[in-house]
């Protein structure tokens, strides 16, 4: 007979920072929580794992663009973790789940109280999808609110590889989690908005303070999977701008770096050579080593 799904839904599991790898971040961030409670599943590998929080009072942009880097970074894999809140966090976590991915809700609540009450399906869907509610806050504890959902702000980025601010105000709580993120050394991305709107005011400040501003989400998947980034790269660059530029480039894709060796191996005169590996060059596309030895940039 199989369990009903209430019981995992109501079951309430306890864990500490080091009792998994995916949590093992948060033993470097202040005030480290000394036990976490939780619904549904939590990774037991380290997932990447991206943060996407906003305004509680999106507009319309703001909430196509956080559905849209929400479900794309879902569909590759990754973990979105947001705080279960109206707005940005609930959009959120929604697109992650509409993409058929794994989405972690961390409330500013004892775990037996799931806030905002409205938002108590999507907590069961998050859980049913192979999620987790997570709330450092143990059944019944006492809070004040005032202070408790800041506080699980620096676990929403504790847990991130990536933070990202898609819509806030001047005086979001989103800006809250920006500041663990930067504390904490993770990278911070901030979509740009619109400089009449109010509720850019606080994304186009951050971006003026340094943080990377976002256009698209290989933004964050190329700060994510670097290796992937440079492979990219490669490919593209091998395709070159003429027959011979491909041909040198392919050669030494393939770990050839000696000019000598490579117009042997081409059969090309070296006079050809010479003038293509320098446009080559002035391009940016290939370095040189010296004693006419070459590698891709």
């Amino acid at each position: 007979m199989s369990t009903p799904f209430s019981h995992f839904f109501n079951k309430i599991n306890k864990i500490t920072p080091q009792g998994a790898e995916y949590l093992q971040g948060l033993e470097n961030i202040a005030l480290m929580p000394k036990m976490l409670y939780f619904r549904g599943k939590i990774p037991e590998n380290r997932v990447k794992t991206v943060a996407i929080v906003g305004s509680r009072h999106n507009t319309r942009y703001g909430e196509e663009v956080t559905y849209k880097l929400a479900y794309e970074l879902a569909k590759t894999g990754v973990v979105v973790i947001s705080g279960l809140a109206y707005g940005v966090d609930s959009i959120a976590h929604r697109a992650a789940l509409d993409a058929g991915g794994v989405t972690i809700g961390v409330l500013g609540t004892p775990i037996d109280k799931i806030y905002p009450v409205r938002h108590t399906s999507l907590a069961r869907e998050i859980i049913e999808s192979g999620g987790a509610i997570l709330s450092e806050y143990a059944p019944g504890a006492e809070v004040f609110p005032r202070t408790s959902f800041l506080e699980r702000n620096r676990i929403i980025s504790g847990l991130a590889d990536a933070v990202v601010v898609t819509e806030a105000a001047e005086r979001s709580g989103s800006l809250n989690t920006a500041t663990h993120a930067l504390d904490q050394g993770k990278d911070l991305f901030v979509v740009p908005g619109n400089i009449t709107s109010l509720m850019s005011q606080g994304c186009n400040k951050l971006i003026k303070a340094g943080a990377m501003p976002l256009t698209g989400v290989e933004d964050v998947l190329d700060v994510l999977f670097p290796a992937v980034k440079k492979s990219k790269k490669q490919r593209r660059l091998i395709m070159g701008d003429t027959e011979e530029e491909a041909a040198i480039l392919a050669k030494i894709a393939e770990g050839m770096d000696d000019g000598e060796d490579i117009i042997a191996s081409l059969g090309i005169a070296a006079s050809m050579f010479n003038q293509t590996i320098t446009m080559l060059e002035i391009k940016g596309v290939v370095k040189s080593l010296g004693a006419n030895r070459w590698m891709l940039v």
